[in-house]
């Protein structure tokens, strides 16, 4: 007996990417799921990874005496989090680098046992004038919670792949190879 599954061969190939340049669309709203739940041991790791003694993030305590009560979750954790959401959706093989972030504001704070929802908007882009083969997007990505209250925002400015350049650099996963990337920027997500 046979396993008709194993016989099928498949026509075509789809791997997980993110936009190339020309694909992104200004004005539209890309929305991140799943939302991401946070954890105390979330809070505490990242905190102490990035060598912040801030007690509002790991002292229970100290956290209770002020004004929030409890203890907060450290609002680079958010930040990272709401960009790392975008990644699977947007960037994921087609990023060139991260060129900047500005406007980032944290209106409402984050606690131990929320879940953050990220969604982005494209709000410009254009080819680089000294790039070829890439384009400019800015992104403003905008962070809720469960409750839909928005509790971070930022600005992007990233350097894209053009569909034809990244096609052409492709690797064997269907993402750009390093070799085009700019040593002199150090990009992630």
């Amino acid at each position: 007996m046979t396993d008709a599954a194993s016989d099928v061969v498949p026509e075509r190939e789809v791997v997980q990417r993110g936009l190339w340049f020309e694909e992104f669309e200004t004005g539209v709203r890309y929305l991140h799921r799943p939302g991401r739940t946070v954890t105390e041991a979330d809070n505490v790791l990242f905190t102490t990874l990035t060598m912040n003694p801030q007690p509002l993030h790991l002292d229970a305590a100290f956290a209770a005496t002020q004004p929030f009560g409890r203890i907060l979750v450290n609002s680079l954790f958010t930040l990272s989090t709401l960009v790392g959401q975008s990644v699977g959706q947007l960037t994921l093989g087609t990023l060139v680098a991260n060129l900047g972030f500005g406007e980032v504001a944290f209106p409402h704070p984050v606690f131990v046992g929320d879940t953050l929802y990220g969604e982005s908007v494209v709000e410009s882009k254009r080819l680089s004038s000294s790039r070829p083969g890439e384009g400019v997007v800015v992104l403003a990505h905008t962070a809720r919670n469960q409750h839909g209250v928005v509790v971070a925002t930022a600005s992007r400015t990233m350097l894209v792949h053009t569909r034809e350049a990244g096609e052409r650099g492709a690797g064997q996963h269907g993402a750009p190879d390093a070799a085009g990337a700019p040593s002199d920027e150090g990009a992630s997500g």
